[in-house]
């Protein structure tokens, strides 16, 4: 059995760890409140803006454009939005297992990392980074997505990736965040596509009457590709802003009840071990005096 000194040892130092986590939730829970919000407005847009550019270039018809086609050589570009810091739970590692547990061949893919666990890690693991961008995720801007996404799709021009993906979570609710894999370029225009939305359609032919563009299709996606690239990391980036406090938030909560608990217990440890001291004392001192008399 510990010594009344090693028990109260650990008890104290469990108490401060205790404190701490109890203090983090608290920040992350200010944290959440802003990052919700933000995430919860941008959300909306965030869908429509997909769901709108893939029903678009579904109806396009055979346009034959580098976003649509995308490159036969070059590796595959994965943005991965993670955390700066840990004590998360699993949200960093969730989406970290997007790429290494997914159909992805390490040597096929170039990581543009947003957050350093998602960058420390993945080099850990030997994927080559491309870029970092992690202190985007300290304050993360419209001005910030854009940046990342010209850079991406200067990459893609230049034919130095063939395929975009982007790796990153989505907040459903405070105690629900689910990581998620999307391909970005090359959009998909299959006619089958379009013939399962028109199973849904009041008219079928509504839904396979082919987009006009004007002035040229071209020119057209020249301009709604790149927004729809970079309005797609901005919801991202609020998404996985909103997760990292939303996980980290249960994750403190988590810890802080657990050290209570051992508290208690090792309170009762104290107090036993207490107890029998005082109890081997009497039994001394009643044991000494007996022999005197």
């Amino acid at each position: 059995m510990a010594s009344m000194r090693d028990i109260k040892r650990r008890r104290d130092s469990i108490s401060s760890t205790s404190q701490i986590t109890k203090a983090m939730k608290l920040v992350s829970t200010v944290k959440l409140q802003k990052s919700k919000t933000a995430a919860e407005n941008c959300k909306p847009y965030f869908n429509y803006m997909y769901n709108t550019v893939t029903s678009i270039l579904e109806k396009a018809g055979d346009i034959n454009h580098p976003y649509l086609q995308g490159g036969k050589e070059g590796k595959k570009a994965i943005i991965v939005v993670t955390s700066n810091r840990g004590l998360a739970g699993g949200y960093n590692s969730n989406v970290v297992k997007l790429i290494t547990k997914g159909d992805f061949k390490k040597e096929d893919v170039v990581i543009y990392a947003v957050g350093r666990k998602g960058h420390d890690t993945l080099a850990r693991e030997g994927y080559e980074i491309k870029a970092d961008y992690s202190d985007v995720m300290n304050n993360p801007l419209y001005s910030d997505a854009a940046a990342i996404g010209n850079d991406v799709l200067e990459a893609f021009a230049k034919g130095e990736i063939s395929e975009i993906y982007l790796a990153y979570t989505i907040f459903k609710n405070t105690v629900s965040q689910v990581p998620k894999l999307i391909k970005l370029l090359p959009v998909s225009n299959d006619v089958e596509g379009v013939e399962k939305e028109a199973e849904g359609s009041d008219d079928p032919n509504e839904a396979l009457t082919l987009m006009n563009f004007e002035p040229e299709a071209e020119e057209a996606l020249d301009l709604i590709i790149p927004n729809y690239i970079k309005s797609l990391l901005y919801g991202a980036l609020m998404e996985g802003m909103a997760s990292e406090n939303g996980a980290r938030m249960q994750a403190m909560d988590s810890a802080t009840n657990n050290a209570t608990e051992l508290i208690d217990s090792l309170s009762l440890s104290y107090n036993r071990a207490r107890q029998a001291a005082i109890t081997q004392e009497i039994t001394e001192i009643v044991g000494g005096a007996s022999a005197i008399s």
